[in-house]
């Protein structure tokens, strides 16, 4: 099968448009022929080599982290999806590769798309869906009229999360640049914070939760504008002791994931508030909620450009630019 192929960590000339075999079916996998992967900013970190701790992958790699396509074989233990079955999902840490026109995954990973989506706009969901959900649902546990303040509104995580979070009944502030000011009011923030003119630390106060993307300037200001009790929850790192422990990684991380991290806590305890790092994980049953709220109307994804398979490195600089508005997707089939 075709595919875009990490043969060696680095940047973008070590990725390469190759053959690779075909995934092998495990007894509680779907093989799934990929018709549409988004594009996201983690591609570009695997391929640059910077969660080799965390993520110990043996290489050459297939690159992708979003995936919506045709279930056409079912393992003998599979209950729930058969051939013909049109499918979306993030695929475990470990078995990532939806850069290619076939992968295979556990079952317990994938859901149904939504009914009204196409391909395009169904691979643009699971990585930002199941981000946002798992930081304001499962670790902020959000609550109505509570206070968050979500950066970078109009990336892919931002424009789910935004989204989100009104749905929750919370009072939504974003960080955006000034041509995106009305586009994240549209979607729901209701104080938004034009970054190039203005200093969010210096603007907001009181807020109970904080969705940082951004860099590590950004994560410290962000301790500013929290309440006691407050949280401060990051997708950028640095990556914390509880993760590590959480994760099952290297013995060897643990101690190092508290001296990357020292610093930071260090600030979030003096500020009486927590820090938590967040590396989502796959989950069907949480892909199911997020599709009963875009069946309902609730969420929209929203896209910024569509590219072909063979544009696929393209699309992976324009997602490291950070200028897309929401996702970019790329068209395999």
């Amino acid at each position: 099968m075709k595919a875009f192929i990490l043969d060696r960590y680095g940047s973008s000339d070590r990725v390469r448009f190759g053959e690779m075999p075909e995934p092998e079916v495990r007894e509680n996998d779907v093989l799934v022929q990929v018709h549409a992967a988004g594009v996201n900013l983690l591609d570009s970190k695997i391929r640059d080599g910077e969660f080799k701790l965390i993520l110990p992958y043996r290489l050459p790699l297939i690159l992708g982290n979003d995936v919506a396509g045709v279930v056409v074989r079912a393992g003998s233990r599979v209950k729930n999806f058969k051939p013909g079955d049109k499918v979306y999902a993030r695929p475990d840490k470990d078995r990532i590769g939806t850069f290619a026109e076939f992968i295979g995954m556990n079952e317990d990973d994938v859901a149904l798309i939504p009914v009204k989506l196409t391909m395009e706009e169904a691979a643009s969901i699971p990585l930002v869906g199941l981000t946002a959900w798992q930081a304001l649902v499962e670790m902020a546990n959000l609550q109505k009229d509570q206070k968050v303040l979500i950066h970078a509104g109009a990336g892919g995580v931002g424009t789910f999360a935004i989204q989100l979070a009104k749905h929750l009944g919370a009072v939504v502030a974003t960080t955006t640049s000034t041509a995106n000011i009305d586009f994240v009011r549209l979607l729901g923030a209701d104080v938004v914070i034009d970054y190039k003119n203005y200093d969010f630390e210096t603007i907001l106060d009181d807020y109970d939760v904080v969705l940082n993307s951004l860099d590590e300037v950004t994560l410290k200001k962000s301790l500013q504008i929290l309440k006691p009790g407050g949280k401060l929850i990051s997708i950028s790192g640095p990556p914390d002791p509880d993760f590590a422990e959480k994760h099952g990684s290297p013995w060897i991380l643990k101690p190092a994931t508290r001296v990357l991290s020292y610093r930071i806590r260090r600030a979030a305890k003096r500020h009486n508030v927590s820090y938590s790092f967040l590396f989502m994980r796959a989950s069907g049953d949480q892909l199911r909620e997020i599709t009963s709220l875009i069946d309902s109307g609730i969420i929209h994804p929203v896209i910024d450009r569509v590219y072909p398979f063979e544009k696929t490195e393209e699309a992976m600089a324009y997602v490291e630019k950070g200028r897309a508005k929401g996702k970019a997707v790329v068209k395999i089939r």
